[in-house]
């Protein structure tokens, strides 16, 4: 049986912000298709079809005015970006991210004098998507550079439906930093790295800041997936979520 895991030591990233520090718990995290009933009366049950895809991001944060209150209490009517690092710290670490509209922002002082804020976010576009870090957490470079691959396993193997990556900038140096994904079929031991097309961010050159990339649907993706920053700088910290899809996806 594979390890269990507690959810210690998670991450939290809004816009570029890492919060984890801020957050007392996190409530939600999912969502899906909304069902549709489409029943024949040959049936002898229901009969749904899947729908609109849905999803929400729930937290709560601990009251802190230099840090979280900030940044959620404007309650921005544009776009979050927020990705969830679960515990592990490592490269192929379950993550998720969504992209999606704040709508709450309400404290709670507790009987015991604590300041507790409950915060939700619900998904925008598209619903909350699961996949690996391609980053050990918060990645820093100094300059330009190659990471280590991401392996997708046996089981997803290459598949021809794209993907969508998450990218957290949390701090930066320099001119500018473009992060991208290059994949491979064995880790470069025979087939070289190369860019993944369409899975690339624009020059990003200040933060924090964050984007969400969607390569096209039909773009075949090789089972080992790497990161790759370029540009001229001298610090870029940031995380990379890399949602794989196994099947045809529309959003």
């Amino acid at each position: 049986m594979a390890p269990k895991s507690t959810g210690l030591g998670m991450g939290l990233e809004v816009n570029g912000v890492s919060v984890a520090g801020d957050v007392n718990s996190i409530g939600k995290i999912g969502g899906g298709p909304m069902p549709i009933e489409m029943t024949g009366i040959d049936k002898l049950g229901y009969e749904r079809f899947g729908g609109l895809r849905d999803g929400a991001l729930e937290w709560v944060s601990y009251f802190n005015p230099t840090l979280s209150h900030p940044l959620f209490a404007a309650l921005p009517t544009a776009d979050i970006i927020a990705t969830v690092r679960y515990p592990g710290g490592t490269i192929g670490t379950v993550g998720a991210g969504v992209v999606a509209k704040q709508i709450g922002y309400d404290p709670k002082r507790g009987n015991d004098g604590s300041l507790l804020v409950d915060i939700k976010t619900m998904s925008n576009g598209s619903g909350v998507e699961f996949g690996l870090m391609a980053t050990a957490g918060l990645r820093t470079d100094g300059a330009a550079g190659n990471g280590a691959g991401l392996d997708f396993g046996a089981v997803i193997g290459t598949t021809a439906f794209g993907l969508q990556m998450y990218v957290q900038l949390t701090a930066f140096t320099g001119t500018s930093v473009t992060v991208k994904l290059q994949h491979s079929n064995d880790d470069a031991a025979g087939d070289p790295y190369a860019d993944i097309t369409g899975a690339t961010t624009v020059a990003l050159t200040t933060a924090p800041q964050a984007v969400r990339i969607a390569t096209a649907g039909n773009v075949s993706v090789k089972r080992w997936v790497r990161v790759v920053s370029v540009g001229t700088f001298s610090n870029a910290v940031y995380t990379v979520l890399v949602c794989k899809n196994p099947v045809a996806v529309v959003f």
